[in-house]
């Protein structure tokens, strides 16, 4: 939303192709509806060959696509891709083993299938992940952060191909004012990947005087309300920028390996610490004070607890302007090739 909004500023015509909308955030562009685009596996959509015949794209660049007729479809067309996840080159947890550890190698099926119980879902999840590779390795490829370059160059992506242009922070409001007492912060899809759970052992284990709130939707909500978490669901970037304001510190424990940690930037550039785990791209927005070592819960709590009372300053290199340069030049150059 962010890109598409500075896109306009700019003066582009923009159009939003998408499969389907929730109705949270009012898109900034005209939006078209294609059924189809939502798709996790392999499905048609012909409503796509009459949109680019209706509006003659100069250029078209994929968000969050998975189904591999689309991005076959793109591919064809010269289109660039904004590879957010591992979806393209993980068929499973996001660089996260079953084992519960960090997954360092390509993706194989030997590798991939111990983290499957069920052989034919595996063999089904593998080859859709393996379509969706073989795409985007013919695509101008934009990614978020330095780590996420090397997993695709890993998986046999070539680097010449590869851009990286990390995201900016958008839609908060820096004047917020707190609407009510210190907390311990939490934001995040509430799931095993992003490391819920283990936020809320942090916060118990530094035995802090303050409350955790949590921001965010999803299946570990019970487990964090257990714990002794305020669990405040799905929040704007009105609301949370409120929250923010709130926050001693925000504690990030990502399990799956992070592509770059977008709540991490926010919270410091509303001036709250965050305490992290090592983890994917994180590295590469963190000031440093306050990360540990990946999977060490006993050290988050700890690098919480020295984390409140200290202010954050927002890093620098993730500003708007130049970010949305750099996505320019790659846009120059998908359209001369």
């Amino acid at each position: 939303m962010g890109v598409i909004r500075a896109q306009r500023e700019s003066g582009h015509d923009v159009r939003l192709a998408v499969g389907g909308d929730e109705g949270r955030v009012p898109p900034p562009c005209p939006v078209e509806r294609v059924p189809g685009l939502e798709a996790r596996e392999s499905a048609a959509t012909p409503g796509l060959d009459a949109l680019a015949r209706a509006f003659a794209p100069d250029v078209i660049h994929v968000h969050t696509v998975v189904n591999p007729a689309v991005l076959e479809w793109a591919a064809d067309r010269g289109a660039l891709i904004t590879v957010q996840d591992h979806r393209y080159f993980c068929p499973t947890r996001g660089k996260w083993t079953a084992a519960g550890q960090v997954c360092s190698g390509p993706m194989t099926p030997e590798a991939c299938a111990a983290c499957f119980d069920d052989e034919v879902y595996f063999r089904e999840v593998y080859a859709l992940t393996a379509a969706r590779l073989a795409a985007v390795r013919t695509m101008r490829i934009v990614v978020l952060s330095r780590y996420m370059k090397k997993e695709l160059a890993a998986a046999g992506v070539p680097e010449h191909r590869i851009a990286v242009v990390p995201p900016f922070v958008h839609g908060l409001d820096l004047e917020a004012r707190p609407d009510g007492p210190p907390c311990v912060l939490f934001v995040g899809r509430l799931s095993p990947t992003k490391g819920a759970i283990e936020a809320a052992d942090a916060w118990r284990l530094s035995r802090l005087d303050l409350p955790m709130v949590v921001a965010g939707a999803g299946p570990m909500r019970q487990g964090l309300e257990k714990r002794g978490a305020e669990v405040l669901g799905w929040l704007d970037h009105e609301r949370l920028s409120v929250l923010y304001k709130r926050a001693r510190a925000v504690v990030m424990p990502s399990r799956w390996q992070e592509p770059f940690g977008i709540a991490g930037l926010e919270a410091l550039t509303m001036g709250a610490p965050v305490a992290a785990w090592e983890s994917g791209g994180v590295g590469e927005w963190h000031p440093g004070e306050g990360l540990v070592p990946w999977g060490n819960v006993t050290a988050l709590a700890l690098a919480l607890r020295e984390a409140v009372g200290r202010r954050a300053a927002a890093p620098t290199g993730f500003e708007r302007t130049a970010l949305m340069d750099r996505l320019t030049d790659v846009y120059e150059k998908a359209l001369v090739a």
